[in-house]
């Protein structure tokens, strides 16, 4: 653990100042590794007094003229000594894990140059600060600011910047990218060194864990809005002048000039025709004017910005070359890069017209709006799909603009992006709104407008529903199970017909989706030809975990649960229980650990599952009935009934031993993706399951746990207990989970949809009038045979007609390869 640097710039703040230091008494960070250094930014009076005799403990650096807040910053961090150093303004306090939940992700993760904390307001009611906005022009928004925080888990993500604020690196990282830009002063300096940080290979990171509050003190009220204004404007102009790379530099520079100025002039409200002759002119008028000092801001910026130019083109080349990161990689963290930033009138039309004469739209073409829809309950308690459509809905906001929408229960609110309950009648609006429809389970034929729509529409597979009906629908009677399956299967043969891209879970299950869509035409040489991997038509997007380690909030198992003890061996079985799990044999075998091991405990961690539309199964009362027959129920085997809430799953899988995962063995386990599993491999949790699936091949291949045969009770029961009396086993897989399981992060099992999504399209054969037709055409048998010369003259003809003599080539070389060349392995 490194020592941390606070640093604090005061200026004629000195009451502030004490109480924000007084504040990191506070925090969860060991006091001999806290270093507080406060710049006093030559304040006069008695400020460096007051702080030095309130807080003699820290450090007070007192600067002979005042260097703003950027040169303040940078003279504290040239005097302190800690590994990290965190700003923090002086009207601003921290909460207890300002630190303590930032500095891990720096250690953790050497790319991450700086961590941007979350702000509030003072009594934590309203935003401050929690993602950041960016335009093309310079200017750059705090997005949110003003609204309540969201009630939902707001995960960790990159962001372009962070604020000067409250913000936190490692001090060789900031020194090495050069600091602060001490020609700014003032504003968008943290703007600033986030795009550089990017530029240079490293990512600003937000940490919504980390918190502090701000009092929204108006600090330059009483010198003036236009020298705010002033530089606003200026600082703008250095930034996009140093960041971007010479292409866009180009294009954009001559537009932000000109709005700095028509942004002064309407925000000013000066006449600006007063000059020109066409309007007339008084013949006694003097060589001087009444100008509004605001209309002078914007245009002594740009007059600041022109006689910097030789100092900015040294920090410019510098810079430029050491990039590591292209524009197109950085701009799309931009989140509103076409906004104008003042709503009159007469400034947004001139701000279109420069948007269109210097073509300023073409480098930020990739921002869609994205629509997620479930069917699935998105609430504090969530199953599977609502998790995932959480997921791919927060990973899509990074570059989209995104909403996700439910036709089920929705009580969980997102800074990141809206979330709400809809009906048909919405649904219809938003196909509307949409460019990109991405949506799972029956939606599409509950809600004909999905189908019919000719929007790009994305298919989420990962869950091959009319398996599972198979077990599910065995408790409806023969008939009904029939009809049941029969139409599961009706309903994804529609979203495949229908889909332009499809999403799965493992490499067998692809293998399996691609047989059904073989079957319905949609394997077909314009999706080949298009694609021979057909990757294009259907990528592996598994279920994924975490993109950081789970950390304990609360003790919630052992010695809470009745029948839990403190000291208790825990087996976890980490999910609801459904008909085509097996809960029954691994009962039987706890019967037989207790034997041994008489404070194993199983524990069924969620059995009522939160979407009301799920009925309780019959495997779950056979599991209770036997539990209760063998004298274990309380006692040896627990059920928790309602289901654990999504940010508390972590402490029942940090106080567990053991995660299991027990089903019958049939066609459904074949082409599953067990999702608990991935949660075990989130919490490092050694893992014990029934072989058949492509997990269970994982767990097995790296030796993440032990695999035994679906209704075997002793070898389940060998299983568990070499993992609970074997330390060095337990140990040994735990290191290996460590490795596998950042393979399997959200941020890297999403990665095939976010690409597809920075260039969505619609699949080729739905757009080719003849191979769509064909999807709604039965099928009749073409023979595949060698036409003779005459068949071979009429292909020649066709190729001409197509493609010309290039055409003709192409197609007869690509025959004489099939002649030639062996086949495929």
């Amino acid at each position: 653990m490194g020592t941390v640097s606070v640093v604090v710039v005061n200026y004629r703040g000195a009451e502030d100042t004490i109480a924000c230091l007084k504040a990191f008494a506070d925090i969860d960070w060991p006091a001999d590794k806290l270093e507080l250094v406060v710049v006093d930014n030559a304040s006069g009076g008695t400020d460096v007094k007051q702080i030095k005799q309130a807080v003699p403990h820290a450090r007070v650096i007192e600067s002979k003229k005042n260097l703003g807040f950027a040169g303040g910053c940078n003279l504290g961090v040239e005097k302190a000594t800690g590994e990290f150093v965190a700003f923090i303004n002086n009207d601003a306090r921290p909460d207890r894990a300002f630190l303590s939940a930032a500095i891990p992700e720096l250690e953790r993760n050497l790319d991450v140059g700086a961590v941007a904390t979350k702000v509030l307001d003072w009594e934590g009611k309203t935003i401050d600060f929690v993602a950041a906005g960016m335009s093309w022009y310079g200017q750059a928004f705090k997005l949110g600011v003003g609204e309540a925080p969201g009630e939902g888990p707001e995960s960790r993500r990159d962001i372009l910047f962070g604020t000067g604020s409250s913000l936190i690196l490692r001090k060789e990282v900031f020194q090495k990218v050069g600091g602060f830009d001490d020609d700014y002063f003032m504003f968008f300096e943290d703007v600033d060194l986030g795009w550089r940080l990017w530029v240079l290979g490293y990512r600003v990171r937000y940490v919504p864990q980390s918190i502090s509050y701000h009092r929204h003190h108006a600090s330059m009220s009483s010198i003036g809005s236009w020298r705010e204004k002033y530089l606003l404007e200026r600082n703008a102009l250095y930034t996009i002048y140093k960041n971007y790379g010479e292409e866009n530099l180009s294009r954009f520079l001559p537009g932000a000039i000109a709005l700095a100025i028509r942004r002064g002039v309407v925000l000013g409200g000066d006449d600006p025709t007063s000059l020109d002759l066409a309007h007339g002119h008084d013949p006694s008028e003097g060589p001087t004017a009444e100008v509004s000092r605001t209309v002078l801001a914007s245009t002594y910026a740009v007059d600041e910005f022109v006689r910097n130019l030789p100092a900015m083109r040294a920090k410019r080349d510098v810079l430029q070359a050491a990039r590591r990161r292209t524009d197109a990689e950085i701009v799309r963290l931009f989140g509103e890069p076409m906004r104008p930033n003042i709503p009159d009138a007469g400034f947004v039309d001139a701000y279109q017209a420069v948007v269109d004469a210097f073509d300023v739209a073409t480098p930020f073409g990739g921002r869609r709006r994205v629509l997620v829809a479930t069917g699935d309950t998105v609430s504090k308690r969530m199953a599977g799909p609502a998790i995932r459509a959480w997921q791919i809905a927060s990973a899509l906001s990074k570059e989209h603009d995104v909403q996700l929408v439910t036709t089920g229960t929705c009580d969980l609110t997102s800074s990141e992006f809206p979330i709400k309950h809809v009906n048909g009648r919405d649904l219809v609006q938003l196909e509307k709104w949409a460019d990109v429809i991405v949506f799972q389970g029956f939606l599409m034929h509950e809600h004909p407008v999905l189908k019919n729509s000719d929007k790009i529409v994305v298919v989420d597979i990962y869950d091959p529903f009319h398996l599972e009906q198979l077990e599910q629908a065995r408790d409806l009677g023969e008939k009904a199970r029939r009809e049941v399956v029969r139409s599961s299967t009706a309903v994804l043969n529609e979203q495949i017909l229908r889909g332009d891209f499809f999403m799965c879970a493992a490499e067998k299950q692809r293998d399996f989706w691609l047989g059904q869509m073989a079957a319905l035409g949609r394997v077909n040489p314009a999706v080949y030809d298009d694609d021979e991997t057909l990757n294009s038509l259907i990528s592996i997007v598994p279920f994924g975990v975490g993109d950081e380690p789970p950390v304990a909030t609360k003790p919630m198992v052992k010695g809470v649960i009745p029948g839990i003890g403190k000291d208790d061996k825990v087996i976890l079985w980490g999910g609801g229980i459904y008909n085509w799990f097996d809960p029954l044999t691994l009962i039987r075998a706890i019967d037989v650990v207790k034997e041994t091991i008489p404070e194993v405990r199983l524990l069924f961690m969620g059995v009522k599952h939160p979407n009301p539309a799920v009925p309780e199964m019959r495997m779950a009362v056979q599991a209770r009935d036997l539990a209760r027959e063998l004298g274990l129920l309380g006692t040896h085997v627990i059920f928790n009934h309602e289901w654990v809430a999504y940010e508390e799953r972590q402490n029942f899988l940090l106080e567990s031993d053991i995660g299991v995962s027990t089903h019958l063995d049939h066609v459904e386990t074949a082409f599953s993706f067990r999702t608990r599993i991935l949660d075990y491999l989130w919490a490092s949790l050694p893992i014990v399951c029934t072989d058949g699936d492509s997990l269970a091949a994982l767990v097995s291949s790296r030796n993440l746990g032990r695999v035994v045969p679906a209704g075997d009770v002793g070898a389940l029961a060998d299983a568990l207990t070499e993992v609970l009396t074997k330390p060095d086993v337990a140990a040994e897989i735990r290191s290996n989970i460590e490795v596998v399981a950042p393979e399997y992060r959200w941020s890297e099992a999403l990665r095939p949809l976010v690409e597809f999504c920075r260039s969505p399209r619609r699949a080729p054969d739905l757009v080719d009038p003849e191979s769509a037709a064909a999807l709604r055409t039965p099928v009749a048998v073409v023979a595949p045979r060698w036409g003779g010369l005459r068949g071979d003259a009429a292909l020649v003809r066709e190729y001409l007609q197509d493609g010309g003599v290039v055409n003709v080539v192409s197609k007869a070389g690509g025959r004489v390869k099939r002649l030639v060349l062996p086949p495929r392995a």
